[in-house]
C-alpha cells in the first residue's frame, strides 16, 4: 500500500489514513452487534478507522459493566474514563490524600501509645511505685493504704476511657480497610477491561496481517501467471 493512501468509513464518511482501515469482518460480534444497531446497513465487508472502533470497545465494556454488575458506580465510571485518556488507576489512587480531624489524630496516637511495650512497662513502674510506697513508705497509712481502692478507681477509668478510643482507631482502620479493598477492585478492574481490549487488538492484527497475506499470495499468483504465459508464448 502507497503511504498517504485513505479510504473513506462506512458509519461517518470520513477519510482515514490506510493503516487505521478495519473490516467488519475482524469485529469480534458482540462489538459488531452495537455498531449494526446504529448502522443496520454496516457490512462485514465495510471497513471503519481504529480511532472509531475504540469508541464502540468503550459502550462494549460500559454495556457489560452495567448488565453484569448493575449500574455504574463512582468507581467504575472513573476506570472507565481512565481507559478513555489512558492515564493509570495506580497514580489516580495514590495521589488520595487521607483527610483526619483532630479527635481522629487523637484517637490514633492514644491507640498506638496504648497498644506499646512503652505503655505496658511505663503502667508497670507507676503502679509497683504506687504500691510500694503506700506499703513500705508510708505502712499502710498513706494518701491510699491497702487494698488500694483509689488505685483501683484510677485503672477503672483508664480502661473505660481506652476502650472507646480503642475502639474508635480499629473503625478508622476499617475504613481505610474498605477504601484500599476499593482501590484493589479499580484496579483489578481496569487489568480486565484492558486485557479484553488486548485481545480484540490482537485478534485484529491477525486478521489485518491474514489480509495483507491473502493480498501477497494473490499478486504472487499473477505473477506467476503472467510468468507461465511467457512461458508458453
Amino acid at each position: 500500500m502507497k503511504n498517504g493512501q485513505t479510504f473513506k468509513s462506512a458509519i461517518s464518511g470520513l477519510s482515514f489514513a490506510e493503516s487505521e482501515k478495519i473490516y467488519g469482518k475482524s469485529i469480534h460480534d458482540p462489538i459488531l452487534g452495537l455498531i449494526k444497531k446504529e448502522y443496520p446497513d454496516f457490512k462485514e465487508e465495510d471497513c471503519i478507522a481504529v480511532n472509531e472502533l475504540n469508541l464502540y470497545r468503550q459502550k462494549y465494556i460500559s454495556n457489560y459493566l452495567s448488565t453484569e454488575i448493575g449500574a455504574l458506580s463512582a468507581m467504575e465510571r472513573n476506570v472507565i474514563d481512565s481507559l478513555k485518556e489512558d492515564k493509570s488507576i495506580v497514580s489516580l489512587v495514590e495521589d488520595e490524600e487521607e483527610n483526619r480531624n483532630l479527635g481522629q489524630r487523637v484517637a490514633d496516637k492514644v491507640a498506638d501509645f496504648g497498644g506499646s511495650w512503652t505503655f505496658i512497662i511505663s503502667f508497670v513502674v507507676f503502679i509497683t511505685i504506687w504500691i510500694a510506697s503506700n506499703v513500705y513508705v508510708f505502712l499502710d497509712k498513706g494518701f491510699d493504704p491497702y487494698p488500694f481502692i483509689l488505685l483501683n478507681l484510677i485503672l477503672s477509668c483508664v480502661a473505660a476511657l481506652q476502650a472507646p478510643v480503642i475502639m474508635m482507631s480499629q473503625n478508622r482502620q476499617e475504613e481505610k480497610d474498605r477504601n484500599r479493598a476499593k482501590k484493589d477492585y479499580m484496579i483489578n478492574l481496569k487489568s480486565e477491561l484492558e486485557i479484553r481490549l488486548i485481545h480484540d487488538k490482537i485478534d485484529h492484527l491477525i486478521m489485518h496481517q491474514q489480509q495483507e497475506l491473502i493480498e501477497i499470495q494473490k499478486v504472487q499468483i499473477e505473477m506467476m501467471n503472467d510468468i507461465l504465459n511467457q512461458i508458453k508464448k
